[in-house]
């Protein structure tokens, strides 16, 4: 017979850690070819911290097919541009959805003046559905991320709180701000067997008695099943969580692309070649 004592204190265990690898102002914690096989549709993650002081341009425009980004911008406020004809300015607080699909360019860089930026860019591995869809771009404001207790909702539903992004799949995408020591509870919904957590600041117990706290810059991976997740700040601290139904295709990849097969990737890279071609002769390619 399980005790009370045992239901609360048996934990989700944490299978891998890893600081990733870093790159001047950005971390790469995730890529397609390591974790994101596991982590699937969660393909890739950078954790970038922008000392704009520090010369730093922008990231150049670049292309993209069979994936979706979101870029969750937790400081700083950011010039963007996409082939699709969006462009403006993302504020702090702001949410940037790009849905590949068939192939799209794209381009980022801080506003002139703005000292620092920080944040994190997810890639999402689309299904065979929408992996070729007509490119897509929305960018919401911090007032229009929803919010449930300490989570900002920036994909997918949490309690009462759903974000206006489409979700490609069964997945939910968190941002959580928790004060030193406050305990916050994470149930996943059904077939939510994928789970992860990056820390931007502080540090974060989630009762893994071996490795410690996870820490700033860091990201744990929790073993594959729908169990809860409990967690205690140690100092203030902020940090991303996500949790899904586990993509069911292979990884196909290109340069910049993630597909589910040879036909669809080929079709995506040739969508981005032309893209860039009318691009340069427009002269917004060098």
């Amino acid at each position: 017979m399980t005790t009370a004592v045992e239901v609360a204190t048996k934990a989700r265990a944490i299978v891998y850690r890893t600081r990733g690898s870093q790159q001047g102002p950005i971390t790469r914690l995730m890529s397609p070819g390591d974790l994101g096989e596991f982590l699937k549709p969660f393909v890739f993650l950078d954790l970038f911290k922008l000392d704009t002081d520090g010369g730093h341009k922008g990231f150049g425009m670049h292309p993209h097919s069979g994936i979706a980004t979101l870029t969750w911008l937790i400081e700083g406020d950011t010039l963007y541009e996409d082939s699709t004809g969006e462009q403006g300015v993302l504020h702090g607080g702001g949410v940037e959805w790009m849905r590949a699909g068939n192939g799209v360019w794209h381009t980022g860089g801080p506003v002139p003046g703005v000292k620092r930026m920080r944040g994190f860019q997810l890639w999402v591995a689309l299904p065979a559905s929408e992996e070729n869809a007509p490119a897509q771009s929305t960018y919401f404001t911090p007032s229009q991320v929803p919010q449930e207790g300490p989570a900002r909702v920036l994909l997918g539903r949490h309690g009462a709180a759903q974000s206006a992004i489409p979700a490609p799949a069964s997945m939910n995408y968190l941002a959580v701000q928790l004060k030193d020591g406050e305990h916050w509870r994470y149930t996943p919904p059904a077939g939510h067997t994928v789970g992860w957590v990056a820390v931007d600041g502080g540090g974060l117990d989630a009762g893994d008695s071996t490795g410690g706290p996870i820490a700033a810059g860091e990201l744990a991976v929790f073993e594959e099943s729908g169990e809860a997740i409990d967690f205690t700040a140690r100092g203030d601290t902020s940090f991303v969580l996500g949790s899904a139904v586990k993509h069911p295709h292979d990884l196909v990849m290109g340069h910049y692309s993630v597909h589910t097969s040879r036909t669809t990737l080929e079709q995506g890279e040739a969508e981005i070649r032309r893209i860039g071609a009318k691009l340069r002769q427009e002269g917004r390619l060098g």
